[in-house]
Parts: structure tokens; sequence; C-alpha cells
């Protein structure tokens, strides 16, 4: 980070100093813009499958997957049709008997590979499910 102190004379008996803040780039290559996605992320990932079952909010399309990885703060869904980058979805995550509901943003798309989803809002009734299934993965670590 840059910062420059600019002098600003409005007139001959008065004078303004502001500040001028830069700041580099860190996505301007790609290595950069990969750990950068890493450090916006808040809580651990854990390897985690579930069936999941997507519909984008806006346009009513639907998609599935499975997913590859889980936190408390979102997953990342395996699809061959992943939904655009800022779309708001109603997501179902499904595991044996059990399924968290919730609504998320896709933060990135990786084509042909999958998405990851950011979690707006999570169904009260499936916050006990999403924290047993994230304590259960913890303890298996």
């Amino acid at each position: 980070m840059l910062v420059r102190f600019t002098l600003i004379r409005s007139s001959p008996a008065k004078l303004t100093v502001g500040n001028v803040i830069t700041m580099n780039d860190r996505t301007a290559d790609g290595a950069s813009h990969k750990a950068s996605l890493r450090d916006r992320r808040y809580a651990i990932r854990y390897p985690f499958a579930a069936d999941a079952d997507l519909l984008d909010l806006e346009s009513g399309a639907r998609s599935e997957g499975v997913t590859s990885d889980l936190s408390l703060g979102g997953c990342f869904i395996c699809t061959s049709k992943p939904l655009p980058v800022k779309s708001r979805i109603r997501v179902t995550l499904r595991r044996k008997n059990e399924s968290v509901e919730a609504l998320a943003t896709v933060r990135i798309v990786k084509p042909k590979i999958g998405m990851g989803l950011e979690f707006i809002d999570v169904e009260p009734a499936s916050v006990a499910i999403l924290t047993r299934w994230l304590d259960h993965l913890r303890r298996e670590r």
C-alpha cells in the first residue's frame, strides 16, 4: 500500500492536506488471484459429498450436482451445468436422510467442473444439521 500526501493551496492563507491511498492490484497475475479468493474465506472447508439441487431464483434455471467440500460459509458443487457468477440460488444438500436448505450466491465458476457457493441464509431448521455435519468432519481430521 502506498500513501501519498498532497498539499492543496486554495488561497495564500489556507493550506489543505489531502491523502491519496493506492493499493497494489493483487489480482493482476493468476497466482495472486487464486490466493486472494482463498484469503476471503472465513471458514475451513472440509471434503464432503452430498447431492445438491440448485434453483436460480431469477431465471428459474435448475441444476444438480454433488458437493466436493463444505464449510459454514459455503460449498463447492461439482456439476456440468454451473450457474452464472452472482446468481442468487436456493440450494438443497441431501446426504443420507438429512437435508440442508439455504439461499446462496455463486462466487466462482469453473466451466465443466462446477461452482463455488457462498451461503447467504441457511434455513433455521437446517442450521443444526449443517453444524452437526461440520462437527463430525472436524472430529474425523
